[in-house]
């Protein structure tokens, strides 16, 4: 199996450039460990959840954090979540805001001392509530241009969450990417109303497959299920799905989250405002996502206009649009 960049390189690439910031330019010493809180609305193997819940554990392998965390808080137990850590002295707090926009800005408002950084579709508000946005756009839009050639169809699915930006983001970007190497393409998509249900995510998918789709971007765990199933094809989001369905998913559009934390610890440990959108560090440019893909399922005729893509995102000369409509 070949990707576009070795798995090995490329996870070991991100997490020294990770380390760099971390201990290199924002100087974090061995020892001066910050406290920090992950608050998981969703079990931390749901994929989202779960890059940010390794990135933290890595933090705190190398020193840099002490890291607890707290899984499966539904919306209306997450303000008194935020605040039980808030409590307890937690320099640092991550999570989600998206079922509790105004509550848990309110938490922020009350704990002015603690610093919050919450994936959310709003702005940063105050000193202390940042936000970010899960833009692994870029990474989708390569995985739509290698999909455009492979379809028999010409029929792609798209299985998501809920209809937020992040979400609508993504799936557009990966038409676009399909439209440019399959003008004539037709689309599919589907939401399962919740950001973790893999049953309804491949009945989604099994639905899709029926209506004629053959290859599928799995915005959702249980897309590739589905697929598996009906012998289709899917793209895998966030994390690399591509060990656990060989020769279902062709590519992946990794998200890493190291560089978003690294970003907000350098604020925290020097008492900068962290009431900003981290959302920057997601770009690929900065080594907040990639492509990942199985060159034995690509046909090589595709793979070199996808790097030379993949190199214009890198050094700048050529922008994914962030499109947050609904797709329809």
């Amino acid at each position: 199996m070949v990707h576009a960049i070795s798995r090995r390189h490329l996870l070991v690439g991100s997490m020294v450039g990770a380390t760099s910031l971390a201990t290199g330019s924002y100087g974090f010493a061995q020892g001066a460990k910050i406290k920090v809180a992950g608050v998981h609305a969703s079990p931390v193997e749901n994929a989202w959840n779960s890059r940010l819940h390794e990135a933290m554990l890595a933090a705190a392998k190398d020193g840099v954090i002490d890291y607890v965390f707290s899984e499966g808080v539904a919306g209306t137990d997450y303000p008194r979540a935020l605040r039980e850590y808030a409590d307890q002295g937690i320099q640092l707090i991550v999570g989600e805001s998206y079922a509790a926009e105004t509550e848990a800005r309110q938490v922020a408002l009350d704990y002015p001392k603690t610093s919050f950084l919450m994936g959310s579709s709003a702005g940063p508000v105050g000193p202390n509530f940042g936000v970010f946005k899960t833009l692994n756009h870029e990474a989708t839009y390569l995985a739509g241009l290698l999909a455009g050639t492979m379809s028999k169809t010409g029929m792609f699915g798209s299985v998501g969450a809920i209809p937020i930006p992040e979400v609508n983001n993504l799936i557009n970007a990966f038409r676009s990417g399909v439209k440019e190497t399959r003008p004539n393409a037709k689309f599919l998509v589907g939401f399962i109303g919740t950001f973790f249900d893999p049953p309804k995510a491949k009945e989604a998918a099994l639905a899709q497959i029926d209506s004629g789709a053959d290859i599928l971007f799995g915005e959702r765990i249980g897309t590739a299920d589905g697929a598996k199933e009906k012998g289709a094809l899917s793209i895998g989001s966030l994390l690399d799905f591509t060990p656990r369905y060989p020769k279902t998913v062709f590519a992946n559009a990794m998200w890493y989250f190291r560089p978003i934390l690294d970003g907000a610890l350098a604020d925290v440990k020097a008492g900068k405002p962290t009431g900003q959108d981290y959302s920057p560090f997601s770009m690929m440019k900065m080594g907040g996502n990639d492509i990942v893909f199985d060159a034995e399922l690509v046909p090589a005729a595709a793979v070199g206009p996808m790097q030379a893509k993949r190199t214009a995102i890198k050094d700048g000369s050529f922008s994914v649009p962030v499109d947050n409509s609904e797709p329809t």
